[in-house]
C-alpha cells in the first residue's frame, strides 16, 4: 500500500460488500474456518445495520467490526460464542438490548500498524453513546497463550498481559482501548486451539449512560449555569434594605435562567454597620441575630425566582458558640447547611468563631455539589473527601482582604478543579465596611475552574469577572464532560490514586 494514495472511509456494512467481506474473513481467520455464511451477514445486516462497520481504502474494504445488541446481565456473565452467533443463525440479538457485543473485528494483513482496528473501536463507542447502552461486552481470545500454556495457568498468563510483561494481540490491543477483564470463559471457542478454548470477557463501561428511572429524585441535566455574584459591600439601613440588595442580584440571575446563585462569605456583614459602637466580638454575635431571616427570606428566593442559591456565609449561634456556616436553598423549598471547618487566625482571635465538624455532597436537581467556605478550600484532603462522594461542582465563598490572601484561595481552588476532576466556582465581595470594626477593605475576583485537559479551556478558566468591580459572571458548564474525562481523560487523577498506598478517612 502507498501511503500516499490512501483515501480511508468508515461506513456502515452492506449486502454488496459481502464478496470483499468473505476474501477479507479467509485471509484472516484460515485457521478456524474462515469466512461467515453469507445469510448470516445479510441476517446481522437486516436486524442491526448501524452496528456493521467498515473501513474502505480508495473503495477497497479493509477493515470490519460485527456487532449485535443484547441484554447486559445475561451476556456479563459466562456464555459462550455460540450463544451469541453459529454459522446458520443469529441467536442473541435483542432490538431492547442494553448493551452491545463486539462480535468481530479484523483488518487486513497490509493494513496492519494503521490502527483501524482502534477506529473501528472508536465507532462503536459512540454507536454505544448515542443509543445510551450500558456498556459493550466482548469475547476476547488469547491467541498468544499457547506459547505459555506449558509454563503457567491461563489466569496468570492474563496477568502478565495485563501488566504489560507479555504481550497478547487480542487481549493487549482490548486493554489499550479501554476494556477490563471482568472474567475467564471456558470453551468459549472450542475450536480455537491456540486459545485452548479460553477466552476473556471483557467489558468497556459508558460512562454517558442514563438508566431510564421514572423515580428518580431529580432530573437529569447536562449542562448547568452558574451565576456568580461578585457583591460590593455597601451600607445597609436595616434587614430589609439588605434583603433589596441581595433580592436585586437573585432576580437579574434567573432572568438569564441560572441554576446556581452564589453569593460571597459574610454577605451579610453590613448588618454589622446598624451598631458601629460594638466591639468585634459583639459585632459579629449581633450579626448572627439576623441569620434566621436572612436564610429564610432567601429560601422563598430560591422558590419564587426558580433558581438554586449557595447563600455565602452568615454566622450561626449554637450553645453560645459562633459558626460560620453556608446554606444551600434549593429551588424546591429544602435547605440545607454546609460549616466552616478550618477557621482562620483572624476569625478566631477578632470573632471568636469555631470549626465546624461535617462536610457532604448536596444532590441538586443540576448536579451533586459541595461547599467549602474560603480557607477550606486550602485544605486538599476535604475536597477529596467531596470528590469520592462524586461531586461535579465545588463552590467556594470566600472573603479576603488583600490579592495575596486572595491568590491562595484562587491557587488552591484551581488545584481542587483539577485534582478532583470537577468544576470550583469562587464568589468573593469587592469594596469596604468602614464603620465595622474589624472588617477590612475587599479583594476578589470571583471565577468558575475547569480541570485541566482537551474537554475544557485552554488555561482551565471557564469565566471570571474584572477584579474589585461590583458585577454579575456566568458560566455554562458541562458535566458530561467530567464524566468523559473520569474514564478517558488524558490523565485520570481519581482513577490513578494508590489506594494501595494512601487514603484519606474522616475520623468521627
Amino acid at each position: 500500500m502507498a501511503e500516499e494514495t490512501t483515501r480511508l472511509r468508515l461506513r456502515t456494512l452492506t449486502e454488496d460488500d459481502y464478496p470483499a467481506l468473505a476474501k477479507l474473513m479467509d485471509q484472516v481467520y484460515h485457521d478456524i474456518g474462515g469466512a461467515w455464511p453469507e445469510d448470516t451477514i445479510r441476517t446481522l445486516i437486516r436486524i442491526f445495520p448501524e452496528g456493521q462497520l467498515v473501513i474502505e481504502d480508495n473503495g477497497e474494504l479493509v477493515a470490519t467490526a460485527l456487532t449485535i445488541k443484547v441484554k447486559y446481565d445475561r451476556f456479563s456473565n459466562p456464555h459462550r460464542y455460540e450463544d451469541l452467533i453459529t454459522d446458520d443463525k443469529v441467536r442473541s440479538h435483542n432490538k431492547s438490548g442494553d448493551a452491545l457485543y463486539g462480535l468481530d473485528v479484523f483488518v487486513d494483513k497490509e493494513y496492519r500498524g494503521y490502527r483501524l482496528g482502534r477506529r473501528l473501536y472508536e465507532a462503536r463507542k459512540e454507536l454505544c453513546r448515542e443509543e445510551n447502552l450500558r456498556a459493550i461486552l466482548a469475547g476476547g481470545r488469547l491467541p498468544g497463550y499457547t506459547n505459555y500454556a506449558d509454563q503457567m495457568e491461563v489466569t496468570e498468563y492474563i496477568e502478565q498481559v495485563e501488566a504489560r510483561a507479555i504481550y497478547d494481540p487480542i487481549l493487549s490491543f482490548q486493554l489499550a482501548n479501554g476494556f477490563d477483564v471482568k472474567r475467564l470463559m471456558k470453551a468459549y471457542l472450542p475450536e480455537d486451539e491456540d486459545s485452548h478454548g479460553y477466552a476473556t470477557l471483557l467489558e468497556w463501561d459508558n460512562i454517558l449512560y442514563e438508566p431510564e428511572d421514572d423515580d428518580a429524585e431529580w432530573p437529569r441535566r447536562t449542562v448547568v449555569r452558574v451565576g456568580v455574584v461578585q457583591r460590593r459591600m455597601r451600607a445597609a439601613r436595616d434587614v430589609q434594605d439588605l434583603l433589596n440588595q441581595v433580592e436585586f442580584f437573585i432576580d437579574a440571575l434567573s432572568d438569564y435562567r441560572a441554576d446556581f446563585a452564589v453569593l460571597p462569605e459574610f454577605f451579610s456583614a453590613p448588618l454589622m454597620g446598624l451598631r458601629p459602637e460594638l466591639n468585634s466580638v459583639e459585632a459579629v454575635r449581633f450579626l448572627a441575630s439576623f441569620t434566621d431571616e436572612v436564610r429564610d427570606a432567601l429560601a422563598d428566593m430560591a422558590v419564587s425566582y426558580n433558581i438554586n442559591i449557595v447563600g455565602g456565609s452568615m454566622p450561626v449561634i449554637e450553645d453560645d458558640k459562633v459558626y460560620n456556616v453556608a446554606y444551600l436553598m434549593r429551588r424546591d423549598g429544602s435547605v440545607e447547611s454546609q460549616y466552616k471547618i478550618h477557621i482562620t487566625p483572624h476569625e478566631r482571635r477578632d470573632w471568636v468563631i469555631q470549626g465546624g465538624n461535617k462536610v457532604q455532597v448536596f444532590d441538586t436537581d443540576a448536579g451533586r455539589v459541595g461547599i467549602l467556605i474560603c480557607y477550606d478550600v486550602e485544605f486538599p484532603e476535604l475536597g477529596r473527601l467531596l470528590a469520592e462522594e462524586k461531586m461535579d461542582i465545588l463552590f467556594v465563598p470566600f472573603w479576603t482582604d488583600t490579592k495575596n490572601g486572595y491568590l491562595r484561595v484562587r491557587h488552591c481552588a484551581q488545584a481542587r478543579a483539577i485534582e478532583n476532576e470537577c468544576y470550583v466556582a469562587i464568589a468573593g465581595s469587592v469594596g469596604n465596611l468602614p464603620r465595622v470594626d474589624a472588617v477590612d477593605i475587599q479583594y476578589a475576583q470571583s471565577s468558575v475552574f475547569s480541570p485541566s485537559d482537551f474537554y475544557f479551556p485552554h488555561d482551565a478558566i471557564i469565566s471570571e469577572s474584572v477584579p474589585n468591580t461590583e458585577m454579575l459572571m456566568f458560566a455554562d458548564v458541562d458535566l458530561e464532560k467530567l464524566k468523559l474525562l473520569h474514564r478517558e481523560g488524558s490523565v485520570t487523577n481519581l482513577r490513578d490514586r494508590r489506594d494501595d498506598l494512601y487514603r484519606v478517612e474522616w475520623k468521627k
